[in-house]
């Protein structure tokens, strides 16, 4: 798997969130219908909602309309975002193997081929928006 489980619920939660907010008005869903949603545990779900909240991707709101909605409107919002504050960006600086010392100078043998592919995914990553996945997914019909 290309990221951790916590940064997949992570996406999938906020095309969830980009798809019942189409017009950007910030509409908060429950926690729980989006744990339900995306068929992870409600307190793992909450975890990984803070910290897109501390990335300033999603707000929180008490109460009894509350719940979490995305801060700007999901045409503002890469994928890179998200996968930034759940995993870091390490995956777009390291080696393919773990090896330490891996450079230009000193290449591990897949050093080249990974250089190009980490490259292409993290362009993809910038350029696709929430908006973009919620418009595949609902033109495709697409599992979430």
């Amino acid at each position: 798997m290309l990221f951790s489980k916590a940064c997949t619920y992570a996406i999938r939660a906020a095309v969830l969130a980009a798809a019942k907010d189409p017009d950007g008005q910030r509409a908060f869903i429950p926690i729980r219908e989006l744990a339900d949603e995306v068929n992870v545990s409600f307190h793992f779900l909450t975890k990984i909602l803070r910290k897109l909240t501390e990335a300033n991707i999603m707000e929180s709101f008490r109460g009894p309309n509350g719940g979490v909605g995305l801060i700007r409107p999901a045409r503002e919002i890469s994928v890179i975002d998200i996968v930034a504050a759940i995993d870091g960006l390490g995956l777009f600086e390291g080696c393919a193997l773990g090896l330490p010392q891996c450079s230009d100078d000193s290449p591990c043998p897949l050093h080249d081929a990974w250089r190009k592919r980490r490259e292409d995914l993290k362009n993809m990553l910038t350029r696709t928006k929430l908006a973009d996945l919620v418009r595949n997914q609902t033109r495709k019909a697409v599992r979430r």
